[in-house]
């Protein structure tokens, strides 16, 4: 358990609602869809009310900042099936690159009992990144509350812009300031881009991940823990 796991949740009640088509981007297709994670048919571009009026406060400031950008959104509400789908590709995908198998495993909790070290050192890598998929409505993934975003930036001209790594990085560019000492300039441009989304995003009330640039939220576990406050106001959302 993560320490802002223990937060106690006051849920508001506020609807999961569509995100508007306008004034924001979309990375499309979306990623998870596309992969096959499983929805059950209900879009992954939903959020809390209060989330998305404060993700419209956001992206008015980076349009006073720099005229024609966007926010460009690449995942919001994430269901704790999905949550498990990632995980799990991502504990594949960690299995693979270090040569070794997952033996035949269908889940984290296979693994664990087939080969507890394996599992281990992979846990230790995935969950950095990514939260457990916790059904426990005490516990609920940030995405699974529809108070996260992942997301990045579009400039005036129509085209993504260059963060330095890509969203779901799971290295130590992912890290927020990765670049913040770097002197050339290609590189600083990474680390000043970061800076402006995490601007926009933490003047709305948003707090950032602390390992991964992409990720905001607002209301949930994460987000009370970075912000001092003593309780979240979304749980999870099924």
């Amino acid at each position: 358990m993560k320490a802002w796991q223990t937060i106690p949740i006051a849920e508001c009640g506020e609807p999961l609602i569509a995100l508007p088509t306008q004034p924001f981007a979309f990375t499309t297709p979306h990623l998870y869809v596309a992969l096959g994670a499983p929805y059950g048919g209900r879009s992954p571009w939903m959020v809390r009310q209060g989330v998305l009026d404060a993700l419209l406060q956001a992206q008015a400031r980076l349009d006073s900042h720099r005229p024609g950008w966007q926010l460009q959104l690449f995942d919001a509400w994430r269901p704790v099936a999905v949550q498990a789908f990632m995980v799990w590709r991502e504990f594949g995908l960690q299995t693979a690159a270090a040569g070794r198998s997952l033996s035949g495993c269908a889940n984290p909790a296979e693994l664990a009992a087939h080969d507890p070290a394996l599992y281990a050192t992979l846990a230790e890598t995935v969950f950095m990144f990514w939260s457990p998929p916790s059904d426990d409505p005490l516990t609920p993934p940030p995405h699974s509350t529809g108070a996260a975003l992942d997301l990045t930036l579009r400039d005036a001209a129509g085209q993504e812009v260059d963060m330095g790594c890509p969203i779901d990085e799971m290295s130590d560019r992912a890290w927020p300031d990765h670049y913040a000492g770097a002197m050339a300039p290609r590189l600083r441009a990474f680390h000043d881009n970061r800076v402006l989304l995490d601007e926009v995003m933490s003047a709305a009330g948003f707090r950032r991940h602390a390992n991964e640039w992409w990720h905001f939220s607002l209301g949930d576990q994460m987000w009370a823990a970075a912000s001092c406050e003593t309780q979240a106001i979304y749980g999870g959302v099924t």
